[in-house]
């Protein structure tokens, strides 16, 4: 009888705390704008901190928090300066993080995409094409569809070298003799493999 009593007694203790709720709106907390005594100013929301740059901020906050130019830029626009080192910088880079997706050729072709991963679209693409180059930075920097953010592996300078140099392979596929300097066309021309040249007709005889 007496282990009965204390079953029921139980049972009652634990129906009784299941019906106690303690939601998140119960918690210790204190509403925006409200009054403080914690802190010595007297209010609860705290100063921004310096530097802080708003989500929907525009122009020159834009460019310090992300590197991104509010409005797109020319494809020649966006730091650093161009240079070899950049472009080998960024090939070493594109390498290691973009090729296993968008391939060492930027056609969208890389091994994770042969094994079935979504391919992405080809940087020869006319779109892709004509993008402004911070826009590369900006997809490594935010993500894009299936793509997440490289911004914690590759820094705000390797990005924009491998955008850089996704412009040299966007180049390498169209590019153009009449492009070049005389001197440096002659060059490449002379280096080119010939035509064979075609025979001349034989004459026969009737």
């Amino acid at each position: 009888m007496r282990t009965r009593a204390l079953t029921l007694c139980l049972a009652a203790v634990l129906l009784a705390s299941a019906g106690c709720r303690q939601n998140m709106h119960n918690q210790n907390k204190v509403k925006p704008y409200s009054a403080s005594t914690f802190y010595a100013d007297g209010q609860a929301s705290r100063p921004i901190p310096a530097h802080t740059v708003a989500r929907n901020a525009t122009g020159a906050q834009v460019a310090i928090a992300t590197g991104l130019t509010a409005v797109p830029a020319p494809t020649e626009a966006g730091p650093p300066p161009v240079s070899l080192a950049l472009l080998q910088r960024g090939r070493e880079r594109f390498n290691i993080f973009c090729s296993p997706c968008h391939g060492r050729l930027g056609d969208g072709k890389g091994m994770i995409v042969q094994r079935g991963y979504k391919q992405p679209t080809s940087y020869h693409d006319p779109r892709l094409v004509s993008a402004p180059t911070d826009y590369f930075v900006q997809v490594m920097t935010q993500g894009f569809g299936v793509m997440p953010s490289y911004a914690s592996q590759v820094p705000l300078a390797d990005r924009w070298a491998i955008a850089w140099y996704v412009r040299a392979l966007q180049y390498s596929q169209n590019a153009r003799l009449a492009d070049l300097p005389d001197a440096l066309r002659s060059q490449v021309e002379s280096a080119l493999p010939q035509p064979a040249a075609t025979p001349a007709p034989t004459e026969t005889q009737p």
